[in-house]
């Protein structure tokens, strides 16, 4: 891959929807005999930590197989159980600006359901009105909404800000590099508006570790930009000059939010 398609490429009138799944790992020890457990505390927890071991070698083997008949081109939509539908149409409305596109009623969809477009396609997210109570944010890590400039982003965060709505993590990731604000709709699900995923081509070249460069604020990002990505905004007038105990106070949140979504701190 060239340097010049490591950096973004939004599409126009595409908007992609990442989603991350974290499994989830269940570890049976078996039953008690003799009144005494089969293994003591310390070495379930030692287990657990094996368990999570991840082999990349292994991981990184898996490949799409030659000859398969059908080829996916983009992920289309979710649909997320929340545990009231007007609740969420008016964030999915107001705070992202999605637009409704149709409502199934209880008689179709218990709890009622809601489609929502950002685009040509009838829908890319919808919610079912299901859900007992707040999502425990288990199996669905989260979604990601792509803008087409990173001017976009920061003026995502601002509305947000103004709307008074908590923002777990602002700045870039590192696999990927996208700069992206991170929060949550009213049923707990995490959301990330995004600008500058990397892009890789046929050749299948991936941007390598060294070169990640985790920004914990947008600034922070801006300031230091990973190779092949640019960072100048069209208006200039967006970027927030922030002191260095706000910097750090940003840094502090975003990797503490960070660690409890990674499973770290679980």
């Amino acid at each position: 891959m060239t340097e010049g398609t490591l950096g973004s490429a939004s599409q126009a009138g595409l908007w992609i929807a990442t989603i991350y799944i974290v499994g989830v790992i269940a570890i049976w020890f078996g039953p008690e005999t003799k009144g005494k457990p089969l293994e003591d505390r310390a070495q379930k927890e030692q287990n657990m930590v094996a368990a999570k071991k991840v082999d990349k070698k292994k991981i990184n083997a898996h490949t799409r197989p030659e000859g398969m008949p059908f080829n996916i081109t983009k992920i289309g939509h979710v649909v997320l159980n929340v545990a009231d539908v007007e609740r969420s149409t008016k964030f999915y409305t107001e705070v992202m600006g999605f637009k409704v596109s149709d409502v199934y009623p209880e008689d179709i969809a218990p709890g009622g359901m809601v489609f929502f477009r950002c685009n040509a396609d009838h829908h890319g997210i919808a919610v079912v009105g299901s859900m007992p109570g707040e999502s425990p944010a288990i199996e669905l890590n989260h979604i990601a909404f792509e803008v087409a400039t990173l001017d976009e982003v920061i003026l995502a965060r601002n509305y947000l800000k103004k709307l008074n709505w908590p923002i777990d993590f602002e700045g870039r990731r590192r696999a990927g590099a996208q700069i992206a604000v991170e929060f949550r709709d009213p049923d707990g699900h995490r959301l990330e508006i995004y600008w500058g995923l990397d892009q890789i081509g046929s050749d299948g070249h991936v941007r390598p570790e060294e070169e990640w460069i985790w920004a914990h604020s947008l600034e922070e990002a801006i300031d230091n930009p990973v190779r092949g990505q640019d960072t100048s905004l069209h208006n200039p007038a967006l970027y927030e000059r922030l002191s260095p105990e706000e910097r750090k106070r940003r840094r502090d949140h975003s990797i503490a939010t960070q660690r409890v979504k990674l499973g770290h701190d679980n």
